[in-house]
């Protein structure tokens, strides 16, 4: 599978109680079991009114599946072609 960046456009989710984080990550949950094994939700990032989440995905048409049923439709959907580090200056 291919791992993606996804951008969700949320206001105000830097907001939310961890009650409301709970229901979207079950949500999220309900979707991804739904579509499984094509995609796997790795983690998410909240910043001001916008998350960053890691998915591997077989491809975007299926992270924009999950988006459409758990209500969090994805704003942009970015590939990872490569991964860099500290480590990367050692080698």
């Amino acid at each position: 599978m291919k791992k993606y960046i996804i951008e969700r456009n949320i206001p105000g989710v830097h907001k939310m109680s961890p009650e409301e984080y709970k229901g979207a990550a079950a949500a999220s949950n309900a979707a991804l079991n739904q579509l499984a094994p094509r995609v796997q939700w790795v983690e998410s990032y909240v910043s001001e009114d916008k998350t960053f989440c890691v998915y591997l995905a077989e491809d975007e048409a299926v992270i924009r599946e999950h988006g459409r049923l758990s209500g969090f439709p994805a704003s942009r959907i970015t590939e990872v072609t490569g991964v860099i580090d500290p480590t990367t200056a050692t080698r």
